[in-house]
């Protein structure tokens, strides 16, 4: 596993692993699978594609079983063609947390298995939403980079289908930090008097440009991606409103592709909340960070290992690079335990659900009512 573990960026590299390490501990303590344990190497990147390479590169020496759950767009990007370049040693890439479209569509798409729903998925869902509702006029934030462009992408190809553009937009360095001022694109997106606004950014750049907008008094809607990791920006927009005398957590949006971890009428949210509980590994390099209890992060980390052992044990007592494939495409109809089966019969990606939420008693909770929204 390649991801960020430190810098802007870190949270989401930590929470990640923590997530299916909680699972994988609990499997390899009861036995494992055909009595084999799963380890996995975490290596950091932070956030960068050349460090991601090397890595690759490394793990691809040292013969690893296969890629997974590695963390971003421009560093997932970045390693595809090494994955084409060693096509005669079965390198696979599995469940990335990503939702960019170059590792689902030729020529690299063949070398990648993705669990979660894509950028597409979820910039299609939140216009036709504010569409539906009247927002019409819509805005986009985004990093300046291979997950910004495709976020911005599937916004103008969403806006399309209804025969409308972007109305305004500005971008942003990759590695930006909340203490950023976004005030100057604030005022470049309002320019254009947009209905809403939908970020393709991390939850630095996210909740800075939240922050600088509603100083500004501006308070039309703002959207974000899943990969904004909505658990830390809330915190961060907690933490600045209650410096400030303000509340900046109004009216905010954000796509996730796992359902809520508070919904313990879902077997599966049941066990990872159990199993993060009794968790009590890795943290990252970091001294002071404090892990989460819970978060939409750790929960996708969760279920990548849920999906990872099932192929695993699909395997039976044979356990090959090669067989990923034949094995992988084998798993249809594939209780999680959240109401949505897993399918990868009919393509690379296992799951195309996108769940919505806002921030309701401190936290977001989904939406079940988008005419709340309404203009």
């Amino acid at each position: 596993m390649s991801a960020a573990f430190t810098g802007a960026n870190g949270e989401m590299g930590i929470e990640f692993y923590r997530g299916f390490m909680a699972y994988f501990d609990h499997v390899n303590a009861n036995g494992g699978v055909h009595g084999r344990t799963i380890r996995v190497v975490p290596a950091n990147d932070g956030y960068n594609p050349a460090p991601c390479f090397q890595n690759t590169l490394q793990f691809i020496k040292d013969d690893v079983f296969a890629l997974f759950s590695y963390v971003g767009t421009p560093t997932t990007n970045h390693i595809l063609p090494l994955l084409q370049r060693f096509v005669d040693d079965d390198v696979f890439l599995l469940f990335p947390l990503t939702g960019a479209q170059p590792h689902r569509t030729p020529p690299f798409g063949q070398f990648v298995y993705n669990l979660r729903a894509s950028y597409f998925d979820e910039t299609a869902g939140l216009v036709d939403n504010l569409v539906s509702v009247g927002r019409k006029r819509i805005a986009v934030f985004y990093q300046n980079d291979a997950y910004g462009r495709t976020g911005w992408d599937g916004v103008r190809r969403a806006l399309r289908r209804h025969g409308l553009n972007i109305v305004s937009e500005a971008a942003y360095k990759r590695g930006e930090s909340f203490s950023h001022d976004f005030s100057w694109e604030a005022r470049l997106l309002m320019e254009k008097d947009p209905d809403a606004i939908i970020c393709i950014g991390t939850y630095a750049s996210q909740g800075a440009l939240i922050r600088d907008l509603r100083d500004l008094g501006e308070t039309i809607p703002v959207a974000g991606l899943s990969f904004a990791n909505s658990d830390k920006m809330l915190e961060l927009l907690h933490e600045a409103g209650r410096k400030n005398g303000r509340d900046y957590t109004s009216k905010l949006i954000n796509s996730q592709v796992v359902p809520c971890y508070e919904d313990t009428s879902l077997p599966g949210v049941r066990l990872y909340r159990s199993l993060m509980d009794n968790y009590k590994g890795w943290s990252g390099d970091d001294d002071q960070y404090v892990p989460r209890r819970f978060s939409y992060v750790s929960f996708e980390g969760y279920l990548n290992g849920v999906v990872l052992v099932e192929m695993l044990r699909r395997m039976g007592d044979n356990p090959t690079p090669a067989r990923i494939p034949e094995v992988i495409e084998s798993i249809s109809n594939f209780d999680l335990g959240i109401g949505y089966p897993v399918d990868f019969s009919k393509g690379r990606q296992g799951l195309d659900t996108v769940f919505y939420t806002t921030v309701i008693d401190g936290v977001f909770r989904p939406i079940t009512d988008w005419t709340r929204w309404r203009k």
